[in-house]
């Protein structure tokens, strides 16, 4: 990760991303309320010499004579994090996505995710930043003392971000395979647009066995469910990431092309709609398919017929993605419940789908953890 810097005095001005105090210029002290309007306030880079790897601090408020404190949202890619330091006024940090690491001197690592609230007393000597798989966010909220919010310490060492990797890098124990625990957050990132998170699940997934066919299948078949933009972007991630792991001398099974003859015109249609009446456990009928019978036919010849034809992706590891990509994305709940229950036509047992709320939750996304506990819980189970 590159390191970014800007000048002295706005970092002298707005302290560590950690310990901001945004400026609003011109601000007067009135009786009547003050809005400060999204995105009128300049986003900046975080000192190198105070953090390793990437950080943007978006400015909220400074401190005055009636509050004592700034506030700034701060956001790390992943692997980022700060230097030791302290705060002479403490300091209130709300994690609002994302996974992070914390530290104080001499006492063990806390892993933090989203909603969780760190309050770290004045004086007490520590570090924050992001966990190395995930991206994190939080709300930051530094006390002043005499005109300052942090005292800079040493840069915290490889051998120290190591331990503290070390200490929570464990895996969540559960049903599905560590190939399988790869698909729905690679789909999930790509879901959401969390490349840093994508670039992690990718560079996991290759680990754990997944090919570099299987990778670019999972992206490929999503963008029928997150778009063609997402999917494209995916694609540019999986390839930065395969040349980087090239240069560090990994050599990745290629996998292979799919290997069956797809059929074309209405012999592929026929194909699609037994393969998405088997997904389905019965015809796609209903109000949307009557008032737009082409978005049937394009789900039946391309989604169901063209896409599930390639045998390059088990059925199983295409629902996996699905769940995970829709997990992830709000307002498509009723798609999460079908997609649960094909899931389990196709193979794929609750404990499994329950793991794979776990992961959500393990790797920062509460929120498409929480969706996917819900649409599983709603989704009866197969009949036998």
């Amino acid at each position: 990760m590159t390191r970014l810097r800007r000048s002295s005095g706005r970092n002298t001005m707005l302290g560590l991303a950690l310990g901001v105090a945004a400026p609003f210029a011109g601000a007067a002290e009135t009786s009547t309320q003050q809005i400060t309007r999204a995105g009128t306030q300049s986003s900046f880079a975080g000192a190198a010499e105070n953090f390793v790897g990437q950080v943007r601090v978006d400015p909220l408020f400074a401190s005055d004579a009636d509050v004592q404190a700034s506030a700034a949202y701060v956001s790390f890619e992943a692997g980022a994090h700060s230097a030791w330091h302290t705060h002479p006024a403490g300091q209130r940090l709300v994690v609002t996505s994302g996974v992070g690491l914390t530290q104080e001197w001499g006492k063990p690592v806390q892993q933090i995710r989203a909603d969780d609230v760190v309050v770290c007393p004045p004086g007490v000597k520590h570090w924050h930043g992001a966990a190395p798989h995930s991206a994190m966010t939080h709300l930051a909220v530094t006390g002043v003392a005499d005109g300052k919010t942090v005292t800079w310490l040493e840069q915290v060492s490889d051998a120290q971000y190591g331990e503290a990797k070390a200490s929570i890098d464990v895996p969540v124990a559960g049903a599905l395979s560590a190939r399988q625990q790869a698909i729905p957050l690679i789909a999930a990132a790509m879901a959401s647009s969390n490349m840093p998170q994508l670039n992690a699940a990718l560079d996991h997934g290759l680990d754990a066995g997944l090919s570099i066919s299987e990778a670019t299948e999972i992206l490929v078949q999503l963008y029928a469910y997150a778009g063609f933009p997402k999917s494209l972007n995916g694609l540019g991630e999986l390839m930065a990431v395969v040349e980087a792991r090239k240069a560090q001398g990994i050599t990745d099974a290629p996998g292979h092309p799919p290997r069956g003859e797809i059929p074309v015109g209405d012999a592929l249609r026929a194909v699609g709609t037994a393969n998405q009446t088997r997904i389905s456990g019965a015809p796609v009928k209903g109000p949307v398919m009557e008032f737009a019978p082409v978005i049937n036919q394009y789900l039946q010849t391309h989604l169901f017929g063209d896409i599930f034809e390639r045998d390059n992706l088990d059925w199983q590891s295409r629902e996996l993605a699905t769940v995970g990509a829709l997990a992830a994305m709000p307002g498509v709940e009723a798609q999460l419940r079908s997609h649960m229950a094909a899931s389990q036509r196709v193979g794929l047992t609750r404990a499994q789908l329950q793991h794979l709320a776990q992961l959500l939750a393990h790797s920062g996304n509460a929120a498409a953890s929480a969706r996917a506990v819900q649409a599983l819980e709603q989704t009866p189970r197969p009949s036998p």
